[in-house]
């Protein structure tokens, strides 16, 4: 989301004007766009704007900004501690920025934060089509709802993004239609609880944003969009997982077999202080199901670790889950109290290091089962949609597969791979956080079709070989 948010103020600011600069020394205007989920992301925003005071001293004219969440969380508190930060503005008032730079430049510090309920905040512009040095943009994020209404105990993001607003279904459908106009293959729908999208018919007493529906509805609507190749999601909550999306999974020939689903602790009694208002066994039955509707999904997830009242046995039921649901990916984290949020109130009870000694055994267990996943893979064929060089060098370039893995790949023989093109490619090393494979030149039939056509090899076999 925060990553959308900055090619949303990069799109509005060159609307009005302004170029983006290669580099921090060319530019008159730094805008720090900010985090606050976890406090180490604040005590950088700290450091960086101590740093930036000998930048904007070096040149008349220049400002900094500050937006996102620490600054909807802080508002007037930035301003009154960094002399030399020029305007804040929070996660509703992106449409400000272009007017808050026309007042720094007149000497005029301000402050935009406070909630904005308008559906008019999703209407902003596109970013460019192409990057800087990056060729072609085949990829696009596209906000269906913003705020969440859940207030887990741990987290700050109510507080910071507002309750919960569903965007027009006519309204995504239509920027998804002009992104692939453009040449965006794949979208990710972005939402604080993406699956939550359209939930309220009444909200506050009002009547909620027109022409919305239930997420696996819209997904569908999406599909069919011709020209359209991938489509995901991020990030959804188990609690809005319903049949209709779990078969969605199965049905729909353009979503990714991939579902980030959130998890943060293996243990019930941990889970339920947490406020996430679903059991460790309704979590495994939602990512049965999922594979029930296909074989090859993959699931990923965000785990939390040292949370207030966090014993030994909570945190092994945390490993044990790890491989009963079959991760082949985490996030994970060590809990870090957020102002404002119940779990902020209660006890501390798990030390710093006993936190960092069980993250450590967590990361272990999961890098093992990320690295299994990955072996399992090798001579498989999969599709590649180039992202740029490889950071291994080498000629090498990087990109995703449907299941959102990265692929380091090897050009064929004078074969020249660009940014957003479409490769085919056969796995043939597995490594830890990555797989390698080489380009095979030759047109490769969507994960989903081949998926078809192997369960209808195998259904075929079982005919033939009777009971």
């Amino acid at each position: 989301m925060n990553v959308h948010d900055s090619e949303k103020v990069a799109a509005l600011l060159e609307g009005a004007g302004l170029v983006a600069s290669p580099n921090e020394q060319d530019a008159d205007l730094l805008v720090i766009n900010t985090c606050s989920i976890r406090d180490k992301a604040e005590h950088q925003l700290y450091s960086d704007l101590g740093l930036l005071r000998a930048w904007k001293a070096e040149r008349p004219g220049r400002m900094v900004a500050v937006g996102g969440c620490v600054a909807e969380q802080l508002g007037e508190g930035l301003l009154g501690r960094f002399s030399h930060v020029d305007f804040v503005y929070g996660t509703h008032h992106l449409r400000s920025v272009p007017a808050l730079v026309e007042a720094a430049r007149t000497g005029r510090r301000s402050v935009e934060v406070g909630e904005n309920a308008s559906p008019m905040r999703f209407d902003l512009p596109m970013a460019s089509r192409s990057e800087p040095g990056q060729g072609l943009r085949r990829k696009a994020f596209v906000t269906v709802m913003e705020g969440c209404d859940m207030f887990c105990s741990f987290c700050i993001v109510p507080l910071t993004r507002g309750r919960e607003i569903s965007r027009a279904a006519v309204e995504i459908e239509s920027e998804v239609r002009s992104l692939v106009e453009r040449g965006i293959a794949e979208v990710t729908l972005l939402g604080q609880t993406v699956n939550a999208y359209g939930r309220h018919d009444v909200r506050r007493g009002q009547a909620a944003v027109a022409g919305t529906m239930p997420f696996a509805e819209l997904l569908a609507r999406l599909d069919g969009i011709p020209g359209l190749e991938r489509i995901r999601y991020t990030s959804p909550h188990p609690l809005f997982f319903d049949d209709a999306l779990i078969r969605a999974h199965g049905d729909l020939e353009r979503l990714c077999p991939h579902v980030h689903l959130p998890l943060q602790s293996g243990s019930n009694r941990i889970l339920e202080a947490m406020r996430r208002r679903y059991t460790r066994e309704r979590y495994l039955e939602i990512a049965a199901a999922l594979r029930g509707a296909r074989s090859d999904l993959v699931l990923t997830t965000d785990l939390i670790v040292g949370f207030p009242g966090e014993r030994e046995s909570d945190f092994e039921a945390t490993l044990s889950i790890v491989e009963e649901a079959g991760f082949v990916d985490s996030f994970s984290f060590k809990y870090s109290p957020r102002p404002g949020t119940g779990a902020a109130e209660m006890e501390a009870t798990v030390s710093g290091e006993l936190a960092q000694e069980r993250l450590v055994r967590l990361q272990a267990l999961q890098t093992a089962r990320t690295l299994a996943y990955h072996q399992s893979r090798v001579g498989q064929e999969t599709r590649v949609l180039v992202d740029g060089a490889s950071r291994h060098g080498g000629g090498q370039v990087s990109g995703r597969d449907p299941h959102q893995r990265v692929v380091n790949l090897d050009p064929g023989p004078g074969e020249v791979l660009l940014p957003g093109d479409f490769v085919a490619a056969r796995i043939v090393e597995a490594q830890p956080h990555s797989l390698r494979g080489v380009s095979i030149g030759s047109r490769l039939k969507s994960s989903r079709a081949r998926a078809d056509e192997g369960e209808t090899r195998q259904r075929a076999g079982e005919i033939a070989g009777g009971p």
